[in-house]
């Protein structure tokens, strides 16, 4: 059995992978037809695209990483694909809690004023958290940063990464609500049909679900206008699950505030108008890297084709959506 994979992957990354495959290692410059059976595509979508078309007789995909979107669109209903579940959990869930925590905390803004070697613009923490949150009360001292314990958290999304936040949520004591595709009774998740109905009620909402046709574009003109003044929305999933020009209104006009390690359009272009947006904090689509992050990849690539090779039934099919 063939098995290709990305020519730039650690060579003591592959003593992973089963004996009895020859390994074939695909260069981002492959500009030939190349036969083979099992493809570990390299995690940068633009290269692995690059040398899709000169691969030939690919029966199974053994993706690296746990959104595989553009991978299903590309191969069709007749190549099994599946992701890396459980690869990302830990780097993508300390991200969205990181992230979480330097917005309420406003790091951004003590971070320019560190640069700026002056802390005498630390009164405008006070003045954007009455603007955003719109709590003009008179409190003294004056108030600059916010508390995530106690926080009332919208979770949209509950697979791998998804429970992996919950858990390093838990000890802020949240009051946590759950969604998903489909509903659940143990523990309790919401059908994501009333995503809608739970909106008013959030003070932060977590985007960590798949992008399909059901959740492209959830997240719109409707949806931003249910969230309460103030409402931190956090992306680690996928940029077109939100409509980016809804979203650009709801920041530029004050209504709420967002943490994005995903946008739409991806790579932002540099005069694109998000970069200049307030309340806004946008990280390069790097939630999932760490240092463990090929090897844990690599791994489950490396546990399913053991069971591809023996026969057994694959644990992480992705489900073609297209036509």
């Amino acid at each position: 059995m063939r098995v290709g994979f990305p020519a730039t992957v650690d060579s003591t990354l592959l003593d992973l992978l089963p004996t009895g495959i020859e390994l074939i290692p695909l260069n981002d410059g492959l500009d030939h037809e190349i036969e083979i059976d099992v493809w570990i595509p390299d995690p940068y979508p633009t290269r692995a695209l690059r040398i899709w078309p000169h691969l030939k007789g690919v029966r199974l995909i053994l993706s690296l990483m746990a959104g595989t979107d553009w991978i299903t669109d590309k191969a069709g209903p007749d190549v099994t694909v599946c992701n890396a579940r459980a690869a990302h959990n830990v780097s993508t869930a300390e991200w969205t809690i990181s992230a979480i925590l330097a917005m309420l905390k406003q790091f951004p803004l003590f971070l320019g004023l560190q640069r700026s070697a002056d802390w005498r613009g630390r009164k405008e923490a006070t003045v954007g958290y009455e603007r955003i949150t719109g709590d003009a009360r008179h409190l003294h001292p004056p108030v600059m940063l916010e508390e995530l314990t106690g926080k009332r958290v919208l979770l949209v999304g509950y697979g791998a990464i998804g429970t992996e936040i919950e858990r390093m949520l838990a000890p802020f004591h949240v009051d946590l609500v759950r969604v998903a595709r489909r509903p659940r009774i143990e523990p309790l998740v919401h059908s994501v049909k009333h995503f809608d109905q739970l909106l008013p009620d959030a003070e932060i909402i977590i985007l960590i679900l798949p992008l399909n046709d059901a959740s492209r574009g959830l997240v719109g003109p409707r949806q931003l206008a249910l969230m309460r003044q103030g409402a931190l929305l956090v992306n680690a999933a996928r940029g077109a699950i939100v409509q980016t020009e809804a979203l650009l209104a709801a920041l530029n006009e004050g209504r709420i505030r967002a943490a994005l390690d995903v946008t739409h359009p991806e790579p932002l272009p540099h005069d694109h108008p998000l970069w200049r947006c307030p309340n806004l904090l946008i990280t390069p689509h790097v939630a999932g890297s760490s240092p463990q992050f090929a090897p844990r990849a690599m791994k489950v690539a490396a546990e399913e084709l053991k069971r591809y090779l023996n026969g057994e039934p694959l644990q992480n099919v992705v489900q073609y959506a297209g036509e």
